[in-house]
């Protein structure tokens, strides 16, 4: 049996744009009431995409919209290793906003399969699974919306299909983009996903810090060294002949090497909410410690500025935290 405890209490207040989601509309469907899935789709279109209200077939309209958010928004959020935790379709906003990330967490080494929420156990919905759980939430709505899409169901089909075929190139767009300005690149090059891919791995074989990378990468920008780089990464990497490459792109950018350097402190942040920074905090905050907390907050409130070492430091290996719960 678990030990009980009493423990402090407190009151959230969630703000969003809409706290519809989903699974709202699921539960709609599954009752068969689509004229309920009407008014919903009606409510979501007055409130946050009044503009749709005018469209040919404005429910198409709003599946395309709000796969396009949802691209978007989970694009940026592997730009900087956030982990949501829990994408079940009754956690996505149709807003394309990011709520209930209760059990979410950032990464610290790179690793595509990272899981951290306790709850997902099979790694569902792991660090590099984000986008495609999104995109099978995105199918689930366009389930509800089929009745309203177009009376022929077969039509409807081939209409959401298109719709949701609209993820991946919105979705490529954003995190190619916010590639390219992490590292250091303006201009457009068909070489650049493989770039990326192939740092990622190297930070996968080396077991390098996701966020310091890319700070240790402006480094070497603005220096020219590339020992703090290096030293991020274990034996094995392939970093060196990476960097090198990278160095050589960098070399056909048609602009002056301070203006790289001004876009990737602007892009890439020092600072995360790290793991075990937010344990440590909410044991001095149950302890009756708020200092902690302030601390952290006022630091995250400026993560690109330089910030005080310990919290930019990942964690050693006795402070690593390996699961987190909808609590935390």
């Amino acid at each position: 049996m678990p030990a009980r405890r009493c423990s402090p209490a407190g009151v959230i207040v969630r703000v969003a744009s809409s706290h519809v989601r989903v699974g709202t509309f699921q539960y709609f469907a599954a009752q068969g009431d689509i004229e309920g899935v009407r008014i919903l789709a009606d409510h979501v279109i007055g409130r946050l995409y009044p503009d749709l209200a005018e469209a040919e077939n404005p429910y198409l309209a709003l599946l395309e919209a709000v796969t396009a958010r949802q691209a978007d928004l989970v694009a940026r959020w592997m730009l900087v290793g956030f982990i949501h935790g829990v994408m079940n379709t009754d956690n996505m906003s149709i807003a394309g906003e990011t709520i209930d990330f209760g059990p979410c967490a950032f990464l610290d080494a790179y690793n595509p399969a990272k899981v951290f929420s306790f709850i997902d156990q099979n790694g569902r919905y792991a660090y590099g699974n984000q986008p495609d759980m999104a995109l099978w939430n995105l199918g689930r709505l366009a389930e509800a919306l089929l009745p309203l899409l177009d009376s022929d169901r077969e039509k409807a089909i081939e209409q959401a299909k298109d719709a949701l075929m609209r993820f991946d190139d919105v979705f490529n767009d954003t995190y190619l983009g916010g590639w390219r300005r992490k590292l250091g690149l303006a201009q457009e090059e068909n070489g650049d996903a493989r770039l990326t891919e192939r740092l990622l791995t190297a930070m996968h074989r080396g077991d390098a810090d996701f966020t310091l990378t890319f700070r240790r990468l402006g480094d070497v920008v603005r220096t020219g060294q590339t020992d703090s780089l290096v030293a991020l990464f274990g034996p094995g990497s392939g970093i060196e002949d990476w960097i090198g490459d990278w160095q050589a792109r960098l070399g056909r950018e048609e602009r002056p090497v301070e203006a790289c350097y001004t876009d990737m402190q602007a892009t890439n942040p020092r600072i995360i909410p790290r793991n075990h920074r937010i344990e440590e905090m909410i044991r001095s905050a149950v302890a009756g410690d708020y200092a902690p907390f302030h601390r952290l907050v006022e630091a995250l409130s400026h993560p690109f500025d330089d910030a005080a070492d310990r919290f930019e430091v990942p964690p050693a290996p006795h402070e690593k935290v390996m699961n987190t719960f909808c609590g935390t």
